[in-house]
């Protein structure tokens, strides 16, 4: 428990206040602020489908390091896609990749996760379009989902012959049961939006990206008269073990990920993958 309060001594942000509009924009991530309300709005902004390079996840990383200092009342992730949130890991970065970026890549995803999961501020995703993989750990991270209809998310490695990490796994644990989890991992199964609101997954239903916004601000609304500190220690304590976990096997984590990506068998599935993809595109 000591561990849990020191931690939460670390990241738990003094009272909220309102700060500036021109927080942070740049071409992968653009933070707009509502001066009013003190709520971020980050898109996400990587066409076409916001793949998670080790840019873009830089991106993410510094947008929350921004937030947190600047106090941030709340958080709502989109996407400026109109079909997908996020189609989670780029590929590039794993498919005959150069082993420091590699390495760089994964650490940095690591960082993305601390800080979103952990984040001392209210969180909620408006996923307005597809989000499997990665792009589904990102909402899983946050607090509340809202999400318009058609699309669909899950946590679908296995069907690329990747086993999740556990820090993924645990997200999708603390969201959903845990028997619905393991069906989910060990499938690979991708949710569509009804079947993801069934099983917990998601919380609302939007018809459309605008829609999905004022409910997520609906969502931060409810912690106005919540002490921010005392609501981000509560959440901190909540998912400390998570946290702590893989702080303490960081290092392991990115060497069994930097040795499984190099396997022979994952390459050439990460190669008929990407020329699925090709086959795709040409048709």
């Amino acid at each position: 428990m000591l561990r849990v309060l020191q931690r939460s001594s670390r990241m738990v942000a003094p009272a909220a206040r309102n700060f500036s509009s021109e927080a942070g924009n740049n071409k992968l991530v653009i933070t707009e602020v509502d001066d009013k309300t003190g709520y971020a709005t980050v898109t996400l902004n990587r066409p076409p489908v916001n793949s998670l390079s080790l840019e873009l996840l830089r991106a993410i990383s510094q947008t929350l390091d921004d937030l947190q200092n600047n106090k941030s009342r709340g958080m709502i992730l989109t996407s400026s896609s109109n079909t997908v949130f996020s189609a989670g890991l780029d590929i590039m970065e794993m498919y005959k990749p150069n082993q420091e970026r590699l390495r760089d890549f994964w650490s940095t995803l690591q960082d993305v996760w601390f800080k979103l999961y952990g984040s001392p501020f209210p969180t909620a995703a408006a996923i307005n379009g597809h989000a499997p993989a990665g792009g589904c750990l990102l909402s899983l991270c946050c607090e509340y989902r809202v999400m318009c209809p058609n699309y669909t998310i899950g946590l679908n490695e296995t069907q690329l012959g990747i086993v999740a990490p556990t820090w993924f796994q645990a997200s999708l644990r603390n969201t959903i049961s845990r028997r619905e989890s393991e069906l989910a991992l060990t499938l690979g199964k991708m949710y569509t939006t009804d079947e993801a609101l069934k099983v917990g997954m998601i919380d609302e239903i939007a018809e459309n990206k605008e829609k999905a916004l004022e409910q997520a601000v609906a969502f931060l609304n409810r912690f106005r008269k919540i002490s921010p500190m005392a609501r981000a220690m509560t959440k901190q304590a909540l998912r400390s073990k998570d946290i702590v976990e893989l702080e303490d096997n960081r290092s392991q984590d990115i060497d069994l990920f930097v040795y499984a990506v190099n396997q022979p068998a994952v390459q050439k599935g990460l190669e008929v993958y990407l020329e699925s993809l090709k086959k795709k595109a040409q048709k």
